[in-house]
C-alpha cells in the first residue's frame, strides 16, 4: 500500500537515509575535533587551587588561592586593583564569588563547586571569594 500512495518517498528513502547518516557523522567528527588542551587556562592553574583573572578567557593578571591562603568561611577581599572576571576552582570545596568586597548578598553571588569548575566569563566581576568547609 505504501508503493502506491508514496512512490516519490519510497524512491528517494535510501538517499535520505545517506544523508542523514552522512550528516550525523560529520557532526561527531567535528565535535570530537574540539582541543582538549582548554581545560588548562592561561598559567595553568593547579589542583587544589582557586585562579581568578582579571580578563576574561584566562587573560591578563591572576590571582591564586589554596587552603593555605584562604581559610574556609572567611571573606576574602581581592586586592583593590584587583578584579576577576575568569576563574577556575581546582579546590576540593565549593567556592562563593561576590560582586561585593564584603561579601554581602546586596550584591550578585554565586556558589560554583569543586573540584574542577571553569568559568572563562564572569557573569559579574568578582571581588571578593568565599571558600566553604
Amino acid at each position: 500500500m505504501m508503493s502506491r500512495r508514496f512512490p516519490a518517498l519510497r524512491a528517494r528513502l535510501p538517499r535520505l537515509l545517506l544523508l542523514t547518516t552522512a550528516g550525523l557523522l560529520a557532526s561527531a567528527g567535528i565535535a570530537q575535533a574540539a582541543p582538549a588542551a582548554s581545560t588548562q587556562p592561561g598559567p595553568a592553574c593547579k589542583k587544589g587551587e582557586l585562579c581568578l583573572w582579571s580578563q576574561e578567557r584566562y587573560g591578563g593578571n591572576a590571582q591564586r588561592f589554596d587552603l593555605r591562603t584562604a581559610n574556609p568561611e572567611e571573606c576574602i577581599p581581592l586586592p583593590a586593583d584587583f578584579e576577576g572576571h575568569s576563574f577556575v576552582n581546582l579546590l576540593s570545596r565549593d567556592v562563593t564569588v561576590y560582586q561585593s568586597k564584603e561579601c554581602t548578598t546586596e550584591g550578585d553571588f554565586i556558589t560554583y563547586p569543586g573540584g574542577g569548575t571553569y568559568v572563562p566569563g564572569a557573569p559579574f566581576v568578582v571581588r571578593a571569594v568565599k571558600v566553604w568547609e
